[in-house]
């Protein structure tokens, strides 16, 4: 059972940046895919920036691509997601998520799921 737990969310003002972190435990996760999601109420939830589990590939929603930067330390059992020019529409509850051993996966096919850390872009 693998635990994740994200922090680094708050209020930025347009323009701004933030850091968010996702530390994981109970697992190996050098075998995770480590995924980030962001939702808003009413809305689904949707793939925001995914990396591999050895780290080297990465992709991103267009929406995000040239901003936001995904990256993990494997060593720290930490996966993170630096955000850059921070938009009101970035405004969302960000979850992280891991699914074992799989590049191209569905959001339902994701094994683990944090609790979420809300980033609330002000404009």
């Amino acid at each position: 059972q693998v635990q994740l737990v994200e922090s680094g969310g708050g209020l930025v003002q347009a323009g701004g940046s933030l850091r968010l972190s996702c530390a994981a435990s109970g697992g190996t996760f050098s075998d995770y895919t480590m995924g980030w999601f962001r939702q808003t109420p009413g809305k689904e939830r949707d793939v925001v920036a995914r990396i591999r589990w050895s780290g080297g590939i990465t992709t991103y929603a267009d929406s995000v691509k040239g901003r936001f930067t995904i990256s993990r330390d494997n060593a720290k059992n930490t996966v993170y997601l630096q955000m850059n020019n921070l938009k009101p529409e970035d405004t969302a509850l960000y979850y992280c998520a891991a699914v074992r051993r799989r590049w191209v996966a569905v959001k339902s096919e994701y094994d683990y799921w944090g609790q979420g850390t809300q980033v609330t872009v002000s404009s």
